[in-house]
């Protein structure tokens, strides 16, 4: 590879590396957020071709870049290592309990996509309690409507605005409401459903908008939703879930702050990352899809499923709940509580 290109690729990802630490809301910043395990990838390999170029006499240049791209992926292996068996785990893994616990596949149908039958096929075959579907306009509604025998209770929100959402569960609906939290043509769902053995647990279910030029050039709304339905958590004394395409991976700022807010658990920490987006370009791929769980949950099974013909991946968790603590949260730091404060009212200025 001659020099030339070596230095351009090794600086613009040493540069990618730290925009993160920006935190300004702007898509072309935040979008930096997402390819961590890629980034440390091609850092390596940067590597490993200053490593072979012989400078001869003054090896100053070779040792300089070396130091800058060891610190840079020392900084996203730490990243990443997280969301691996080498990561501590959050949540604590217990058998699955079917009268205490819980089954829900989540999945972006992508609304374009028109392959409602392998939709069908999957939720048939895994056979959930709770079914959370984003992004379902009128004929993805119409079209999957054979799941209604096995599904009773259900909450349709059609839109051809790709933020359509469709709810499906067996289990009883002690209450609902749908909720515009920021945009009013983007709704979130919170329910209340009884388990089997009649406990009560508290479901918000959310498609916020994503950082991206065709949606939204900064990720102020997103980040904001997202916090909305973190406090609402932290002051309901329900066992709770938060589960969705939330355009936001794993490991970002604003994803620490929401579990830090809300004192949920990410079941991912300690044991992947169970990448759901891109669905049809495996190499770069990452975790959009989420599934949150309070305190009172102890993990049973994380599974992201086979495509659908969506751009993103179904996943599905089983999880129980325990009487004794299962959960390790994230420890607020001082400005965590006015930080989400801030990106809250920033959020809702945006849409007066």
């Amino acid at each position: 590879m001659p020099i030339y290109i070596l230095r351009f690729f090794s600086a613009f990802l040493i540069i990618a590396t730290l925009i993160p630490f920006i935190k300004w809301d702007y898509w072309w910043i935040r979008v930096f957020d997402y390819p961590q395990l890629q980034k440390l990838v091609l850092i390596l390999i940067c590597a490993i071709f200053w490593i072979t170029i012989d400078f001869g006499q003054n090896p100053n240049e070779k040792w300089i870049w070396l130091g800058i791209l060891s610190i840079s992926s020392l900084h996203l292996f730490l990243k990443v290592k997280t969301f691996t068996s080498l990561g501590k785990k959050m949540i604590d893994s217990v058998p699955y309990e079917k009268e205490n616990g819980i089954h829900v596949l989540v999945g972006n149908v992508l609304q374009f996509n028109k392959s409602y039958n392998k939709a069908v096929s999957l939720i048939n075959r895994i056979n959930p309690d709770l079914v959370f579907l984003v992004e379902t306009d009128k004929n993805w509604v119409d079209r999957i409507n054979s799941i209604h025998e096995s599904y009773p209770n259900r909450i349709l929100i059609p839109k051809d605005n790709t933020y359509g959402m469709a709810l499906y569960c067996r289990l009883d609906i002690i209450n609902h409401h749908i909720d515009y939290l920021i945009d009013d043509e983007i709704p979130s769902i919170e329910l209340e459903v009884k388990l089997r053995n009649g406990k009560i647990v508290t479901i918000y279910a959310i498609h916020p908008t994503p950082p991206v030029p065709s949606e939204n050039a900064k990720s102020t709304e997103r980040d904001a939703e997202i916090l909305i339905v973190g406090k609402k958590v932290k002051n309901n004394l329900n066992p709770s879930m938060v589960i969705g395409d939330l355009n936001d991976v794993a490991w970002s700022y604003t994803t620490e702050l929401f579990l830090k807010i809300s004192e949920m658990a990410d079941p991912r920490r300690g044991r992947g990352l169970f990448n759901t987006f891109h669905a049809k370009v495996p190499l770069m791929r990452w975790p959009l899809d989420h599934i949150f769980l309070s305190k009172h949950f102890g993990l049973s099974e994380l599974e992201v499923m086979p495509g659908i013909g969506s751009d993103h991946l179904p996943i599905s968790i089983k999880a129980s709940l325990r009487p004794e603590k299962t959960t390790e949260q994230l420890n607020l730091k001082r400005g965590d509580k006015k930080e989400a404060e801030e990106k809250i009212e920033n959020g809702k200025k945006e849409n007066p």
